[in-house]
């Protein structure tokens, strides 16, 4: 399969003109959301520009349009809204974006109000129908096995204790029992849509700690909800990601599964890019997954064994 070119500024520049029929973006300044990442640019201070980099992420940025339409009546927070589409090369994808105002959460604190946002945004994709999101193609997605992944971060708990990043006895305060009690639930009713990607670059957060929007929804699925609670977890801090999944109605086991399944998911993911710059964010992305709650402290996981 022949690769497509690499996206360069002069590229982006007339792939605008062409998408707004307009020479008025000759002078328009480009520069990519990411240095070193060439498939999502701004487009001066109003456009973001996201280009697919193969087929299947075409797709999903085709069915992002329709279901962006979808979920927006049901959330309280932005929806990036779509000013032009079409294909930045034969077979691949593009979407020029209404840019929205706020910082990526990294950036601020979330307020009180913001973990009121947050449980709204979490509300209203439990609300939106689950065979409306199906029929415009958005997958299902099996739950994650909680034991499953606490094995495999326990290796790698050892592994960074050993580099002096981390202290292996934090991670078995998940026992094995611990885990089971804290399976997905499963039967009629349990998937719900989740925007699967809910870390601090696609949730947008003011200076005052609103939550102002929610950006790139092409990862969506329908599937267990504490995925969401977990990415929160991550971006915002596990205690606000708890309070905002519990005002959404969201019980003691959800709740608690999603902060492991965070916890989890970063002890791996710093064991494996350890020694690569993405180590920064991902030892920051711990340290909020690893704050402590006070439902964790409160509810009792017995261990069998």
């Amino acid at each position: 399969m022949t690769r497509p070119p690499t996206p360069t500024s002069d590229t982006v520049r007339a792939l605008v003109r062409s998408l707004l029929r307009s020479g008025t973006a000759e002078g328009v300044q480009v520069r990519p959301v990411v240095e070193g990442r060439p498939y999502t640019w701004w487009v001066g201070s109003r456009h973001v520009l996201r280009l697919a980099p193969d087929r299947e992420a075409s797709v999903r940025l085709r069915r992002e349009a329709r279901l962006r339409d979808l979920v927006r009546p049901h959330l309280p927070v932005a929806v990036p809204a779509g000013v032009a589409y079409g294909d930045w090369t034969p077979g691949l994808a593009c979407t020029l974006d209404a840019r929205l105002p706020g910082d990526f959460g990294g950036g601020h604190e979330v307020s009180a109000l913001g973990e009121a946002d947050l449980a709204g945004l979490l509300t209203g994709l439990r609300a939106v129908p689950v065979r409306q999101a199906e029929t415009l193609g958005v997958p299902r997605v099996a739950a994650r096995s909680l034991g499953a992944l606490r094995r495999i971060a326990a290796h790698a708990a050892e592994r960074l204790a050993a580099a002096d990043e981390f202290d292996a006895a934090q991670l078995r305060q998940l026992t094995p029992s611990g885990a089971t009690q804290l399976a997905a639930q499963t039967g009629s009713g349990s998937a719900v849509l989740t925007h699967h990607r809910l870390t601090d670059d696609h949730v947008l957060i003011s200076a005052d700690g609103r939550v102002r929007a929610v950006l790139d929804w092409t990862g969506a699925s329908l599937g267990d909800p504490a995925e969401d609670i977990a990415a929160l977890a991550t971006s915002v801090g596990a205690p606000a990601a708890v309070r905002a999944a519990t005002l959404a109605g969201y019980g003691p086991r959800p709740c608690l599964r999603g902060l492991w399944l965070a916890r989890c998911d970063t002890v791996i993911a710093l064991t494996e890019h350890l020694d690569t710059p993405a180590a920064g964010p991902l030892r920051s992305a711990s340290l909020r997954a690893w704050e402590p709650i006070m439902l964790e402290r409160v509810t009792e996981l017995k261990d069998d064994e």
